[in-house]
């Protein structure tokens, strides 16, 4: 389950058959995995995926996770040439070394915020127990969902990102955040996004009075196996 530099997992052929073939025509570009057993108002997982990647990446992951999900893989909105999507810009010849466009990833915020409202209606999810889990870029996202906008998210899988002030919603820190549950993962030698950035992710959290908890792995931008077991773990105890 390691990822490439972008963020692409190998892809599953069978959880592509088991996709439904009704999936809706919303803001954003999805796919999607029903529960095992129909129920009302299931509880939702949103996936967000890393830059250069797309839908596809973290839907691999699907089959394993808990069967009572209604699972929606996100496309992200912006086309990179020649091929993936993106949540913002990345200027990799920045002087730093690396930009990124903070006012893109705010508007993608907005749009992620909006999605899931709009998908929980349309699938009709349990707007009260909805997880994100995102890698990389998507994890950045999906922080910043989370503690901008905590009404609308229980649980956060944090994969190989780290928290963005930047792309916060002014005030953020006067939210009620006690609902909200972070499980955060980084690799060791992760080659894209320095640990020391997401190493600044659980006092962060710790300051916020957020449940959480942050992991490491001897591994690169990806996730291992163990990461895997212990994310799932970590998600069959708050769904």
């Amino acid at each position: 389950m390691n990822t490439s530099r972008n963020g692409s997992l190998l892809s599953n052929n069978n959880l592509q058959k088991q996709q439904t073939l009704q999936t809706k025509t919303l803001s954003l570009h999805h796919i999607i995995k029903e529960p095992e057993n129909k129920q009302e108002k299931p509880k939702a997982l949103f996936m967000f995926h890393g830059y250069g990647s797309n839908e596809d990446d973290l839907f691999s992951f699907a089959g394993e996770l808990p069967g009572e999900l209604f699972i929606i893989s996100v496309r992200a909105p912006y086309d990179l040439m020649p091929f993936g999507y993106a949540w913002y810009a990345i200027h990799f010849d920045a002087e730093d070394g690396k930009w990124s466009d903070d006012e893109q990833a705010i508007e993608s915020r907005e749009k992620i915020a909006a999605f899931i409202d709009e998908a929980c209606k349309a699938y009709d999810l349990d707007e009260r127990n909805v997880t994100l889990l995102g890698f990389s870029q998507g994890t950045i996202l999906s922080c910043a969902v989370a503690l901008s906008y905590p009404e609308k998210v229980k649980n956060v899988i944090a994969l190989s990102g780290y928290i963005n002030q930047d792309v916060l919603k002014e005030g953020y820190q006067n939210n009620d955040l006690s609902k909200l549950h972070f499980y955060c993962s980084h690799g060791s030698v992760d080659q894209v996004i320095p640990v020391d950035w997401a190493r600044k992710t659980a006092p962060l959290l710790k300051s916020l009075e957020v449940d959480h908890i942050y992991e490491e792995f001897p591994v690169g931008h990806g996730v291992a196996p163990q990461n895997f077991f212990s994310l799932k773990n970590w998600l069959v105890d708050r769904v």
